[in-house]
């Protein structure tokens, strides 16, 4: 029996950079069941602002400038709330992106078309517009860039950014995201050449390296080890993956479905080293990174480390807010309402309940970052008391550049809980079935699927049909065993 994803990742941000290197493992609890609903009065607060902004007064304010912040902005512009209303506090230089190019085809050599800013701002990844500065200029949306918020009072609904700029709120949206989780700098977390990846200064500084690197590591066996180890590849530089687990992307892939894409990975140059433990990274006599070193001494050459052992949410400086301690991040209902008044969360910050599943979860993914933010402003403006019901998707796109043998393309929808049923042989696609003991189809992974196949997906996922395994195992080939999954969907369940 597989642990669900979603309880993994969740577990997973609580653990040190120290539980990653010096422990031979850490112990996951399961999430929660979800808190029913406070029954606290919806309430809003409007704040005066006066034209231009010649005072600290704001109507809405988010802080943030991930994927949620432009995708909420849109929604404001959409309900024609945002001109002169709404204002947004980043760290980062540039308007808010599309984050999952970053380990992708932002990471491509220049000879192989990689992507750029301004060609992935949000909202383009959905099919939207793209929203550059301009496009906030010409909405009139107030972008603090470089202006982080270090301060906040619940009491006064006031904001102090790191340049010392007071705002005033009238209602404020939280969108802070993750941070990586790095390892300490006594044991080489900082050297040049280790490498994090959150944004786009972080991958400026990775392609810098990798157009002079030699020898890659790549540390940790998750999303962001799978996709830089892949994008390296078009760099055609030696990479290892190193992870203490006994295969790749143990969150989500049975062995089984780990086995076949580690296959593609090594015909493709890329090395595994599993179940092993990172000592220490260690600099050369030009002070760079040159070695990572095990816990069992062994010694491995590398000039560029990436390191990619997981994120934590970012919920400073809002500790005061209810956190939850068990999946992390700030606690919210079902309209992203935090336990203080006209304060919400949305993305990878918010614990929010998970309905279909009846767990309280904290996802990082783009998906959710997505509708997580329009569903919180749609509650915000029209009083829309539809209760969140979120759909667990996780995708990856990988070998993508101009040149490869073959690309990859996977999508999973659902919960990865109970037995297994695995079909096809990979060439190109494969597809995963997971069951529960009352047979009832739980999630569903597929590689390589055609756009109708992979739109079944969703359908498959939230209707929860009750499946025979048999038939899906008899499946002679994966068409074959989606078109019998699809059949159960016209089955009436049993009363």
């Amino acid at each position: 029996m597989s642990f669900s994803v979603l309880r993994l990742m969740a577990g997973s941000i609580t653990s040190s950079p120290f539980s990653w290197a010096l422990k031979p493992g850490f112990q996951l609890k399961p999430s929660p069941r979800c808190l029913p609903s406070s029954g606290r009065a919806f309430r809003r607060t409007f704040v005066a602002a006066a034209s231009g902004y010649a005072n600290e007064n704001r109507e809405f304010v988010i802080v943030g400038g991930g994927n949620s912040a432009g995708y909420a902005a849109r929604t404001f512009v959409e309900h024609g709330m945002a001109a002169g209303r709404l204002c947004i506090v980043c760290k980062e230089a540039v308007p808010p992106y599309e984050r999952p190019a970053l380990t992708k085809g932002y990471l491509f050599p220049q000879d192989k078309k990689p992507a750029r800013l301004p060609g992935f701002h949000t909202c383009v990844g959905s099919g939207g517009e793209r929203q550059n500065a301009e496009w906030y200029e010409e909405h009139g949306i107030e972008v603090l860039y470089q202006d982080p918020v270090v301060a906040f009072d619940g009491q006064t609904h006031t904001l102090t950014t790191e340049s010392g700029k007071i705002l005033k709120y009238g209602s404020l949206i939280v969108a802070t995201g993750c941070e990586a989780v790095r390892f300490p700098e006594k044991i080489g977390g900082s050297l040049p050449g280790v490498h994090y990846i959150r944004n786009v200064a972080d991958a400026d500084s990775l392609v810098s390296s990798l157009g002079s690197a030699r020898k890659v590591a790549v540390i940790g066996g998750g999303y962001i080890g799978m996709e830089v180890a892949a994008a390296a590849t078009g760099w055609n530089l030696d990479t290892t993956i190193i992870f203490p687990d006994d295969h790749i992307m143990p969150r989500l892939f049975t062995p089984s479905l780990a086995h076949r894409y580690e296959a593609l990975y090594q015909k493709n140059g890329v090395k595994f080293l599993k179940g092993v433990l990172i000592d220490k990274l260690e600099a050369g006599s030009d002070g760079r990174v040159a070695t990572v070193i095990l816990k069992d001494g062994a010694i491995i050459e590398a000039d560029t480390v990436i390191v990619g052992i997981g994120a934590k949410p970012v919920v400073s400086p809002f500790e005061a807010v209810e956190l939850n301690n068990i999946v992390g991040g700030i606690q919210v209902d079902s309209l992203f309402r935090t336990s203080v008044p006209n304060l919400f969360a949305v993305g990878d910050v918010a614990a929010f309940p998970l309905q279909m599943y009846n767990r309280t979860a904290r996802v990082e993914h783009v998906d959710h970052a997505r509708k997580s933010a329009q569903h919180c402003v749609r509650a915000l403006l029209t009083a829309k008391t539809q209760a969140y019901d979120y759909l667990p998707y996780f995708y990856s796109r990988v070998f993508e550049y101009e040149g490869s043998a073959r690309r990859v393309w996977w999508q999973f929808y659902g919960d990865n809980v109970g037995d297994t049923v695995e079909v096809g042989n990979f060439d190109p696609k494969v597809a995963t079935f997971w069951i529960d003991s009352d047979s009832r189809l739980k999630g569903i992974f597929l590689e390589s699927g055609s756009p109708e196949e992979f739109a079944l997906l969703p359908q498959l996922a939230k209707s929860q049909p009750i499946v025979d395994k048999a038939k899906l195992k008899s499946a002679s080939s994966v068409e074959d065993a989606l078109e019998i999954a699809r059949s159960f969907l016209e089955v009436p369940a049993a009363i």
